[in-house]
């Protein structure tokens, strides 16, 4: 019977890991491109930056594609009556949950692989990537009202630009001095060519206006017919050794940092690193509690809120831990009575909502709140249908 359950969970779930995943992964690489477009950069370093920071999504893809595996397996054994034939031939539901709790402990150690050990150098690994790409230098190419800034204070957009990215109409340029005053140009067209080491831009403009204004001076506005100039980009801003911030440590690392009396890091934003990520991992285990007794309901047509429940408890989960973290680095709160709690109440939940399922399969206080709240619509359509003509509400 366990062999069936696993095989029958295998496609559900390499299905849905590969849908949330490869959606979250999506909506990231967009805005990594407009970061990459914003400042300069050249957007082959997508592909570099995307790996990097897969092992963070994949670990949030997990259990919430571990839940609706769940979902999809018992709902289809009850479908087809075998969950009915199991309870029937003597088979409890917690022995019917023992292989997927026994997975979940599995899915949990591969949480914490990724959670513990993958992402935080993966993180690093994607800031360092960013921070080359960024100061790698400019290839003098721009898209049409996007902002450029690459680096040392320069700032550069046009209204409309060639295909070659480097014939500009309507220039906006934008210098910041290093006395802490700005240079603003402006041109009605203007060509951009970068030399060969990639360090240095030549701008020539025509027709337009230059504002110069010192810091606490008045400004200067100067018309010009040609103007050439030559603006360095790039930067040389080094990365600094891992382990600068908590979210780049491993938990051994974190366990580390936060028994030492010589650390520098915040010891609260350690803790807050540290027990969210085990509150993520250890709770694994106990979505098939939560899981089962919601599948079974289905088959009492309860099945969408069941989903819409599952949903705002992961939902909520996730979100409760990451709010308990930023509250913890505050000092509003100690992390671990406060990222403790909310993996109590997960686990409570879960628990309570098992239990009140084991001596009725399927009905549960969910499926007994949605009844009665269908009861109650029920009702009152039947009054208002009742009113004789004429009436008004």
């Amino acid at each position: 019977m366990d062999r069936y359950m696993l095989e029958l969970m295998a496609r559900p779930i390499l299905g849905c890991i590969v849908v949330t995943l490869v959606a979250q992964l999506l909506e990231r690489v967009l805005h990594i491109i407009n970061q990459l477009v914003e400042n300069g950069a050249h957007v082959g370093f997508v592909v570099q930056l995307t790996i990097n920071i897969a092992p963070y999504y994949l670990g949030l893809s997990l259990p919430a594609s571990f839940f609706v595996a769940i979902f999809i397996i018992v709902a289809r054994l009850g479908d087809g009556n075998e969950i009915d034939a199991l309870l029937a031939s003597g088979v409890s539901i917690s022995r019917l949950a023992q292989p997927f709790i026994y997975l979940g402990l599995v899915f949990a150690c591969l949480s914490l692989l990724l959670f513990g050990f993958l992402q935080p150098y993966g993180r690093y690994a994607y800031e360092a990537v960013l921070n080359a790409a960024i100061n790698a230098g400019w290839n003098a190419q721009l898209q049409p009202e996007v902002f450029v800034d690459p680096g040392h204070g320069f700032t550069i957009t046009a209204d409309r630009v060639s295909m070659n990215g480097r014939d500009l109409q309507g220039v906006f340029i934008r210098r910041l001095k290093p006395d802490g005053g700005e240079q603003i140009t402006t041109a009605k067209s203007g060509v951009l060519n970068v030399a060969a080491n990639g360090r240095l831009v030549q701008l020539s403009a025509s027709s337009g206006l230059e504002l110069d204004q010192p810091k606490g001076q008045a400004g200067r506005v100067v018309h010009f017919n040609n103007i050439s100039a030559a603006e360095p980009v790039g930067g040389d801003q080094g990365m600094g050794a891992r382990g600068g911030d908590p979210g780049e440590l491993t938990l051994l690392e974190l366990a580390h940092e936060l028994r030492s009396k010589t650390s520098v890091l915040n010891k609260r934003a350690v803790a807050a690193e540290l027990y969210g990520r085990l509150a993520r991992s250890l709770s694994v285990p106990f979505l098939p509690l939560l899981a089962i007794p919601l599948g079974m309901a289905s088959k009492r047509g309860r099945r969408a809120p069941g989903l819409i429940l599952a949903g705002v408890v992961l939902i909520g989960f996730h979100h409760a831990i990451q709010m308990a973290q930023g509250l913890s680095n505050t000092g509003r709160v100690e992390p671990g009575p406060a990222i403790g709690g909310i993996a109590v109440v997960f686990i409570g939940i879960c628990l309570w909502l098992f239990l009140s399922s084991l001596k009725r399969p399927g009905d549960t206080p969910i499926t007994r709140a949605v009844a009665a709240i269908g009861d109650a619509v029920h009702w009152a359509r039947e009054l208002f249908a009742q009113e004789p003509a004429g009436a008004t509400s």
